[in-house]
């Protein structure tokens, strides 16, 4: 029997979250950041780390986006374009939902 899984899709208004099998930690010995999951350890970038530490499953991605842009003084519609590349990425391997059930599978 095959499982076929839907992908689903993120959009702007998709409010991501880190599911519970997925944490975010800071790694003392290391001094860095690193994500932990199943059979996976990731060590992401700064960048990385800031937008994951915004998906907290309360804010949308555009608000995301339109908060990064502030900080680092950059535009929201690239921000924005980086931030969901970014975040489909991390959906597409099951790192990152969309809470409420947002963003629709395809």
């Amino acid at each position: 029997m095959t499982v076929v899984r839907k992908r689903t899709i993120l959009k702007a208004d998709s409010i991501p979250r880190l599911p519970a099998h997925v944490r975010l930690v800071f790694n003392e010995k290391r001094d860095s950041w690193v994500v932990l999951a199943p059979e996976k350890i990731l060590w992401p970038d700064d960048i990385s780390v800031v937008i994951l530490k915004n998906c907290d499953g309360t804010r949308s991605i555009g608000e995301i986006a339109e908060a990064l842009s502030k900080d680092f003084s950059a535009p929201c519609p690239e921000i924005l374009g980086d931030v969901l590349e970014f975040l489909q990425d991390w959906s597409d391997r099951l790192l990152i939902r969309p809470a409420g059930g947002n963003g629709g599978p395809q």
